[in-house]
């Protein structure tokens, strides 16, 4: 990717890891919760599922540090599972049917605090790969491999990198005709649900074509029910089904309210006596919860609404009447499993809010109880907890700053404890939660407690849509904030000299996350000051240059780098120049790949005595230094432009005008009406316009010529950080 890297200048940003929300007074709550903005949690829960997005990101896509990655799966879009970068379409299609669900159920919070719009993109976005996984007589239900995946730790944008190093890694994908119901069910139950909550929403085209996909996977779920297949490939490892008739029986369900089809309610009701039992009785289970392996309850509530029958309505009261008698951990969240806890309680709370607002909306002592329920397990999870403990990255001062998740680390060396925190803020993931005693610690490696998915967030996510429905909340105009950028090449140096001349190992280094990232035509400047060569009577360019090593030669398939002879800087300041053609002479993936060394040798002409290295410029901070150290004045460039370091006259990086594959930044032509601010060219100035000029100045997305001609806030015909600040100055107060 021959793209130039551009520093942002940004106000008002927030160190990542540390992030406040704006607090509102919200009637009928006290204590800690009387502080919980449920807006904001939302805004940023919606946020966390475009940080999982995979395949070619839309460009309403605000996370800064994200890049279209794994673009060759065979269905493309759709959402990385959890901390990993599989497509598990079972509770990827489970997440989504939740989502729709807290929807369709209450749209008018959703409406009412301004996020309608972001739920209708993320929600669409997966609904779109849904759809796209049904080939007609064969449905994909999977695509990468759990056992391959997990055997590297690294940012998503590298990942063929990562798992092929030099050579291209193809992602295996997963398809049955047969064999596959629970996965299949939950899928049809997602296109249904979506197709109830997107009314009027969508274009009525894309909406109809979600009905069309559930109605033909749920036929093939259905005709010979069974999980042979599913359970025998790759997603067994991770997300085995236990069950089938209970994702059958929830779509079938879901299907009736999309189409009225008194068909799929008879379908439904023929599956009830195969559903969950109590151990060791005939009745109905009720002492589990809503998950993606078990959508039982669900189904139910569902069922109890699509048929007003009592003996239905009976088991919803006692699945929320068990949740209620003392099930519950200090503080009141339903403990139901220790493998991240709060997504079941959050689940159990969904479903507590929707039984109050539709079956028992009418007995007032009923639904007393289940709203404390319900508030307790969203508010636990948001800090009204015995340890004021907030589990919801990003929104709280003391919000979890190192979930297990992969990108959101984003290590350069395939190290899970490498760096010490996360580098990226995951805004609004919901991690697992505490153990059974109450304990909690933020640490990356515990995956049971500290994880994140998508299936976590899902019924939070839901939740938060009845939350805000009863309480209302603002959003934040200037979320997400612009990360704090750390250098991502720079060069790491040691020296050792006497009067012969210098020995260099000159380490390039590529640490770069915003997004990870190969760039091709990077090079380096070693400068020293030549007096005392002139003075001795020869000229800069005797001086003889060695190379000992170079790295970037072991790879047969990697452009070597090529080495200038002396060049002249002022003066009688020179330096020797190491560019690399080939960006893959340093690949973020692994401790062998993140550096190329370099090491050359500077001898006095004619191997005279009389070098002096204490007036070499580069050579200050490296000179007898026991490891290879980070400098600033061994500078580094794209195509000859500054990106890092300080040259010797006192020259720094500076913003320049972009210069990225497939952008502009040219000037509009014709009749069309500039925007100021609307860099995506959508006829509005939001916050996502703030993001889209970012990733078009680090070379992660594209302007049209409209948008570029917006963007171009100083108006002086060049898009820079210049631009980015005032734009973004429009929603900081």
């Amino acid at each position: 990717m021959n793209k130039r890297i551009i520093s942002l200048a940004c106000t008002g940003a927030i160190l990542a890891g540390a992030a406040g929300s704006l607090p509102v007074q919200n009637a009928g709550l006290h204590g800690a919760a009387a502080d919980i903005n449920y807006a904001t949690a939302l805004q940023m829960s919606l946020y966390f599922y475009e940080c999982q997005q995979a395949g070619h990101l839309p460009a309403w896509n605000r996370v800064e540090w994200r890049a279209d990655a794994t673009t060759d799966d065979f269905i493309d879009g759709g959402w990385y599972d959890a901390g990993d970068h599989v497509k598990f379409n079972l509770p990827m299609a489970y997440s989504a049917s939740m989502l729709a669900w807290g929807l369709y159920q209450y749209g008018d919070g959703v409406q009412a605090c301004g996020e309608m719009e972001n739920y209708v993109n993320n929600l669409s976005f997966v609904l779109d790969y849904l759809a796209a996984c049904d080939l007609g007589d064969e449905i994909v239900f999977q695509v990468g491999n759990g056992q391959e995946d997990h055997t590297w730790w690294g940012p998503v944008e590298l990942y063929s990198y990562g798992m092929g190093e030099s050579s291209p890694y193809t992602r295996p994908y997963y398809k049955a005709s047969e064999g596959c119901s629970a996965v299949f069910g939950e899928m049809a139950a997602a296109l249904a649900a979506g197709y109830c909550a997107l009314d009027g929403k969508i274009g009525e085209g894309q909406r109809s074509a979600y009905l069309e996909h559930a109605e033909n996977i749920f036929k093939i779920a259905s005709t010979s029910p069974s999980d042979t297949v599913y359970n025998d490939s790759d997603a067994s490892g991770f997300y085995r089904s236990s069950h089938f008739y209970d994702e059958l029986f929830y779509a079938a369900n879901w299907l009736y309210k999309a189409t009225g089809d008194k068909a799929y309610l008879n379908k439904a009701e023929s599956y009830i006596p195969n559903l969950g039992k109590e151990l060791g009785t005939s009745e109905l289970k009720y002492s589990w919860s809503q998950c993606w392996d078990d959508v039982q309850q669900g189904g139910l509530l569902l069922y109890a609404q699509n048929t007003k029958d009592s003996t239905y309505i009976s088991r919803v009261q006692k699945h929320l009447d068990y949740w209620c008698s003392g099930k519950q951990l200090d503080g009141g969240l339903c403990y139901v499993d220790t493998w991240g806890c709060l997504r079941y309680a959050n689940n159990i709370g969904f479903l507590a809010a929707v039984a109050c607002d539709t079956l028992f909306s009418s007995d007032a002592a009923l639904c007393t109880k289940y709203k404390t329920l319900y508030e307790n397990q969203i508010n636990y999870s948001l800090g009204d907890n015995p340890d004021h403990q907030c589990y919801v990255v990003g929104h709280c001062a003391n919000s979890p700053k190192n979930p297990h998740h992969r990108t959101a680390h984003c290590s350069w060396k395939n190290a899970l404890e490498t760096p010490e925190t996360n580098r990226h803020v995951l805004y609004g993931a919901l991690v697992g939660g505490p153990d059974n005693s109450g304990n909690y610690e933020d640490d990356r490696g515990n995956y049971i407690n500290n994880e994140v998915a998508t299936d976590y967030n899902a019924g939070f996510t839901a939740l938060l849509c009845k939350m805000v429905s009863a309480y209302g909340g603002e959003t934040d105009a200037a979320f997400p904030e612009p990360e704090v950028r750390t250098p991502e090449f720079f060069v790491e140096a040691k020296a050792t000299s006497d009067a012969g001349g210098v020995n260099l190992s000159l380490k390039f280094t590529n640490q770069t996350a915003w997004p990870a990232r190969v760039e091709d035509n990077l090079s380096y400047r070693y400068y020293m000051d030549l007096s005392e060569v002139i003075a001795a009577g020869n000229k800069p360019e005797d001086v003889v240059i060695r190379c000992d090593r170079d790295q970037s030669a072991m790879y047969s398939d990697v452009t070597p780098a090529q080495i200038s002879g002396i060049q002249h800087y002022s003066g009688d300041i020179y330096y020797v120049e190491v560019t690399y053609p080939d960006g893959r002479a340093a690949i973020p993936i692994s401790e062998g790949r993140y550096q190329c060394e370099t090491m050359l040798a500077l001898v006095f002409p004619n191997y005279g005595k009389g070098w002096d290295s204490t007036n070499d410029y580069s050579c200050q901070d490296i000179e007898g230094a026991e490891d290879n150290v980070m400098t600033d004045k061994i500078t580094v460039y794209q195509n000859g432009v500054l990106l890092y370091g300080i040259e010797p006259d006192g020259t720094a990086p500076v913003t320049t005008a972009a210069s990225t594959s497939g952008g502009t930044t040219g000037t509009t032509t014709g009749t069309e009406t500039a925007l100021p601010g609307d860099a995506n060219a959508d006829g509005k100035v939001q916050i996502a316009d703030v993001v889209t000029l970012n990733k078009y100045l680090v070379g992660a997305g594209k302007l049209t010529a409209r948008g570029a001609k917006n963007a171009d806030m100083d108006d002086n015909g060049r898009l820079d950080a210049v631009d980015a600040v005032l734009l973004k100055r429009i929603f900081v107060s």
